[in-house]
């Protein structure tokens, strides 16, 4: 009838909805700024050398000491705890079946294709892609981005490009050291608690390793850094306001890193699953 209000059950529905639309909004417009910052960065790789704009390698160096080198301790340290629960954990089911000497292997292929690329990358998203935003927002909050703008600077070959190289430089050599530390401490487990021969683990992990699965540790590490330094450099780049809105982007910076990192991870699992890799 006119003029009856809406029931409040109309009013909850309508708010909802225009919630869940001003969020999809906003996920499509970050989501085609992270895009055209690709764009851009893949340019800067590629293309400006042959136009003698090469990229800087002594900052993009110093960004694979920050994000590689500083990074090794924690990395060493998370691995070797998670090494040595995979073995107690497996080693706990397989003794029921008389098997538990395949510890070795289900340690090696589960740390090499999975854990250390993806655990390595949380690390990194929480330490390195932190400190990408809060560097660029507040560089952007300062208006120094700007006053490289008018001094003729591309802020994505000057600041973005070396960040993202060097994450995927480095990511990917500490995926391969985490697999290392991961299988020791599955090792130490196995001859310590397990009374597991030393050259038979050894032998064991050798034999259920194959090259495909640290490959495919490798690839997947790639695509992180590349997600996690694009996502730090875009929520940087985003940045407005003061020193609150820095806070924001740098807490939304890791946020969306590791969401994006573990759907990757998905992603190209299941396409090495589908290629008969997984």
């Amino acid at each position: 009838m006119p003029g009856t209000a809406n029931p409040p059950s109309s009013r909850f529905g309508a708010g909802f909805a225009a919630r869940i639309g001003r969020g999809t909004l906003v996920l499509l417009g970050d989501a085609g700024r992270m895009a055209i910052l690709s764009a851009r960065v893949l340019r800067q790789v590629l293309i400006a050398p042959l136009r003698r704009r090469p990229i800087r390698w002594r900052a993009t160096l110093a960004q694979v000491a920050r994000a590689g080198t500083e990074s090794l301790p924690l990395v060493a340290l998370i691995m070797l705890l998670v090494g040595m629960i995979l073995g107690l954990q497996s080693a706990n089911q397989l003794d029921r079946f008389g098997v538990v000497d395949l510890v070795a292997g289900l340690v090696s292929v589960s740390v090499a294709r999975e854990l250390a690329p993806l655990l390595t990358a949380i690390i990194v998203a929480g330490r390195v892609g932190s400190s990408i935003a809060a560097e660029l927002g507040t560089m952007q909050v300062d208006q120094e981005i700007d006053a490289l703008t008018v001094m003729g600077i591309d802020p994505v070959h000057f600041l973005v490009a070396p960040r993202i190289v060097g994450l995927v430089i480095a990511l990917p050599c500490l995926t391969v050291f985490g697999d290392a530390v991961g299988i020791l401490g599955g090792f130490l487990v196995g001859i310590g608690v397990l009374q597991l021969g030393a050259t038979s683990y050894l032998m064991n992990s050798l034999t259920a390793l194959h090259l495909d699965d640290v490959w495919g540790g490798i690839a997947k590490a790639v695509a992180f850094a590349a997600i996690i330094g694009v996502v730090g450099c875009e929520r940087g780049l985003a940045t407005r306001g003061g020193a609150e809105q820095v806070g924001r982007s740098t807490t939304a910076a890791v946020v969306r890193s590791i969401v994006l990192v573990i759907a990757a991870d998905l992603f190209v699992t299941g396409l090495l699953y589908a290629g008969g890799g997984a």
